[in-house]
């Protein structure tokens, strides 16, 4: 029989092999991949709960950020407003800078005050010099006070009449009996007495330096003080008015008042003062003559002031300084009388004057 040749594929003779090797190849991959089916289900507890925390922590955190986002846009929002009111701020700072640079600065403002307030000091001593020097001589006071008085300080004759009894010694009758018996050194020390070359000097430094004048002392008689009677003085000349000064600082409050003599020696001058002054401190206690007895009224002192008006030169303004004497009522009504009805001035100054 002839042989039948058998059809041979590839195809067929392969097919088996392949499925076999690919089931193979699954069922190792298998095995490679899972090969223990019970792990998962026998893990490891401790594995897990730290799962189960970092799962926990996750979501805390996750919490967290979203309230960090909220706070976030909290801080946002706020900064936004800080930045807007920032911005105002910084305007009205500016604004207020400006305001201020506009205005002049205090201490510069201080300062030039202080130079002002140093010019008229400055300027004030100067006038003070040149008045000081317009002054026939300078006299300053306790503290430099300065006083309105009223007196009529005028003139081109000016005659000073001081009296020097003894009543000048004190306010009191009882201290000038105790002092007038005292040393001539105390009596010239006595307050009331340097009261009166106080008021003398302050007279003399406001005399104009174009007038003339004399300085006569009176108690019983009345003279001149460094001599020179009759004779009218230059008030230009300050070496005489210191001397007259000095011979007033050396005379001595003694004896009686006599008014009568006082205003009599004016008739001394060949030409009368325009203006006078008078430092006593009550009515006269004699005439022209001594008394004859050692006491004498209030009524016989003022027929003794009356006489003594009656000597007096007419139209010479009588300007009265008035040192008030204890038991001598009457004499201020008299002296003011006196100098109103003289077209002079009545003054009865303070014990700390001049």
């Amino acid at each position: 029989m002839p042989r039948y040749k058998r059809r041979i594929t590839t195809f067929s003779l392969s097919f088996l092999d392949i499925m076999a090797c690919g089931f193979g190849a699954v069922t190792l991959l298998f095995l490679i991949l899972k090969h223990d089916a019970t792990a998962v289900e026998s893990a490891d507890p401790f594995l897990v709960a730290e799962t189960n925390l970092l799962q926990e922590e996750i979501q805390l955190g996750e919490t967290e950020l979203v309230a960090l986002r909220n706070s976030l846009k909290e801080l946002e929002k706020t900064y936004v407003e800080a930045q807007g009111l920032s911005k105002r701020v910084l305007a009205k700072t500016e604004e207020a800078r400006r305001e201020l640079s506009a205005q002049p600065d205090p201490n510069q403002e201080i300062e030039l005050l202080r130079k002002q307030v140093q010019e008229l000091e400055e300027e004030t001593a100067k006038l003070e010099e040149q008045g000081n020097d317009e002054d026939v001589r300078r006299f300053v006071g306790e503290g430099e006070r300065q006083y309105l008085t009223g007196l009529k300080l005028g003139g081109r004759r000016i005659m000073i009449l001081v009296d020097t009894s003894a009543s000048m010694l004190s306010d009191s009758i009882v201290n000038v009996i105790r002092r007038r018996n005292m040393s001539d050194a105390v009596k010239r020390k006595s307050a009331k007495w340097q009261r009166a070359i106080r008021t003398t000097e302050w007279l003399v430094a406001q005399l104009p330096q174009e007038s003339q004048y004399q300085i006569y002392t009176f108690n019983t008689s009345a003279q001149a003080v460094g001599g020179d009677d009759g004779v009218w003085r230059n008030t230009a000349d300050r070496a005489g008015l210191d001397k007259a000064i000095k011979a007033l600082e050396r005379s001595v409050p003694n004896g009686g008042t006599s008014l009568i003599n006082a205003f009599a020696a004016l008739g001394d001058f060949d030409s009368r003062p325009d203006n006078l002054f008078l430092i006593t401190d009550g009515l006269p206690t004699q005439g022209q003559n001594s008394p004859r007895g050692s006491t004498i009224s209030g009524r016989e002192r003022i027929k003794l002031f009356q006489k003594a008006v009656e000597a007096l030169p007419r139209r010479v303004p009588v300007n009265v300084l008035l040192f008030p004497m204890e038991g001598d009522p009457a004499a201020a009504a008299s002296f003011w009388q006196l100098a109103l009805s003289s077209n002079g001035s009545f003054m009865s100054p303070s014990r700390d004057w001049p």
